[in-house]
């Protein structure tokens, strides 16, 4: 399957869709779809990317979201890059609403499986960062309706079937969420159960989707010991999944760093969870 994942990548340039209003009228937040070069053939797996940026900044057509989308469709994938609702200065607090966006995207995949030739069965998704963060929540929270949007396609299901979560922050503490209170919109006192549902780490169940966490030694902005929590985490809780570390990487790498490409390793986890068609 490796050799298969690295002879995958070096295909024709994919297909860009730009700027799809995938939620609706209204929202100025849109997604840009990646689709294999050859569109025709069985139906293909589809994978939501998820930019970071700390939740308050940040887009779908950054670097690392580039580079994520053209490595997916050059390997038979649909990726689906989001914009979501960012924390603005002075705003409404992001949260849930930004949650609600990334499975929103999980949907608009489903409700779109026929027109975008996708096996609405297998369904994954990858962020970075802050990205990774939500990637996490989206995959551990499944179909939990007190975290699921109302709309649109309140019918569909938000489920995947893996996550790629890379670097993305794992706070559990009081000290470290109470900086999230713009975010929330209120102190941890006043809702502690908005912190606690903020943190993947309080949604683990043995039935969640496996799991594959990257993270940098040269990471100064988000601690590698996130990660190491988050698998240890995972293992009580009897989920499957497996983490990377990568020497010397930074924050904010895309899936080929200069320490190692990614790719290879990236692709025959989503093989596995999602057997793209061939």
């Amino acid at each position: 399957m490796l050799a298969a994942a690295l002879s995958l990548v070096f295909l024709a340039d994919p297909v860009i869709r730009r700027d799809i209003p995938y939620l609706g009228a209204g929202r100025n937040e849109k997604a840009d779809l990646y689709l294999p070069a050859k569109g025709d053939g069985p139906p293909r797996p589809g994978v939501v990317i998820i930019h970071g940026g700390g939740w308050t900044g940040g887009d779908k057509g950054a670097k690392r979201e580039i580079n994520i989308g053209t490595t997916l469709a050059n390997a038979g994938y649909v990726g689906m890059s989001i914009n979501y609702r960012l924390q603005l200065k002075d705003g409404p607090p992001a949260w849930p609403g930004n949650l609600h966006d990334c499975k929103v995207a999980v949907r608009f995949l489903r409700a779109n499986a026929k027109e975008l030739n996708i096996d609405p069965a297998r369904v994954g998704v990858i962020g970075g960062s802050a990205g990774g963060h939500l990637a996490a929540l989206v995959g551990l929270t499944g179909d939990d309706k007190s975290l699921d949007p109302a709309s649109p396609h309140p019918e569909v299901s938000t489920r995947v079937s893996c996550v790629v979560d890379m670097y993305g922050p794992m706070a559990d503490d009081k000290k470290r969420l109470e900086r999230l209170v713009p975010i929330v919109g209120a102190t941890f006192a006043d809702k502690p159960d908005a912190f606690r549902a903020f943190c993947p780490l309080n949604h683990i169940d043995p039935k969640d989707p496996p799991v594959l966490i990257l993270h940098g030694t040269a990471d100064t902005t988000v601690e590698v010991a996130d990660s190491e929590r988050f698998a240890e985490a995972l293992k009580r809780g009897g989920v499957n999944h497996q983490l990377v570390i990568i020497p010397g990487a930074p924050h904010t790498f895309d899936l080929q760093p200069r320490q190692r490409d990614l790719r290879p390793l990236v692709l025959e986890f989503l093989g596995k969870h999602l057997k793209p068609a061939g």
